[in-house]
């Protein structure tokens, strides 16, 4: 799905969505430069796989957040980890690097890859700021809704404290 398919998507669910537009952003730190309201629930968005390309696995944490990998492997019985590469991220997920985005997992039709969640993302106001696969757009809509999409297309999702 690309951008304006996200959108018809939630619109077909009837999910709330907000829409705001902006120039490219590649990181979190280019984002924070742009006038998008709830700034402290934009999602980091990691596209990581173990050393067997056997599993990957999609992480969202809030973006002042930091992701120990070394944890996250111990605490998922992972094998070593890596970022996927931009291959596997367009193969996989249909995306582009600076566009990871949890919504990319509605392209994942052999269901490759977990998503794990921080719990966080739950606490009020429950809203995440996600791109909507196209790093020219960030939305913001309720968690719970972003995980029932997800679940419904089967992909497993894990609501974890990073």
């Amino acid at each position: 799905m690309n951008k304006q398919e996200i959108y018809s998507f939630l619109k077909q669910k009837n999910i709330w969505y907000e829409v705001i537009e902006h120039d490219a952003v590649f990181d979190m730190e280019e984002l924070s430069k742009t006038n998008i309201p709830h700034i402290e629930c934009v999602a980091k968005n990691l596209f990581i796989r173990d050393d067997k390309k056997r599993n990957y696995y999609l992480i969202s944490v809030k973006g002042d957040k930091h992701i120990d990998l070394k944890n996250f492997r111990k605490s998922n019985n992972a094998r070593p980890l890596s970022f996927a590469s931009e291959k596997d991220l367009n193969s996989i997920l249909g995306l582009i690097a600076g566009a990871v985005t949890p919504l990319g997992l509605l392209n994942d039709n052999n269901l490759k890859v977990q998503f794990f969640i921080d719990k966080s993302f739950f606490n009020e106001p429950n809203l995440i700021g996600i791109h909507p696969n196209d790093n020219t757009a960030t939305i913001l809509l309720k968690t719970n809704d972003l995980v029932s999409i997800i679940k419904e297309h089967k992909n497993i999702v894990n609501i974890v404290d990073i």
